[in-house]
């Protein structure tokens, strides 16, 4: 699945548009490396995302094309916040 994709499935990124411009400015990096909205998320990935001043590192759990409210953080772990 897409990055922007997942940002959007997970609840993690309200619109993919807006996830999909966050990656076309380099705020969201997979294990280290900036990475573009096409990039294919495997489970296992550590995503960083930049948001203004502030940092989420998260750890994908698990893929789904859809996921319900109430199921979409099950989909990841917060490593850290700052």
């Amino acid at each position: 699945m897409r990055i922007d994709k997942y940002l959007k499935v997970s609840r993690i990124i309200k619109r993919r548009t807006v996830a999909n411009e966050a990656c076309d400015a380099a705020h969201i990096s997979v294990n280290g490396r900036v990475v573009k909205a096409s990039y294919d998320v495997k489970e296992g990935d550590v995503v960083e995302i930049g948001f203004g001043g502030r940092t989420l590192m998260i750890r994908v759990l698990d893929v789904k094309e859809h996921a319900l409210k109430a199921d979409a953080s099950s989909l990841y772990e917060v490593i850290s916040q700052s």
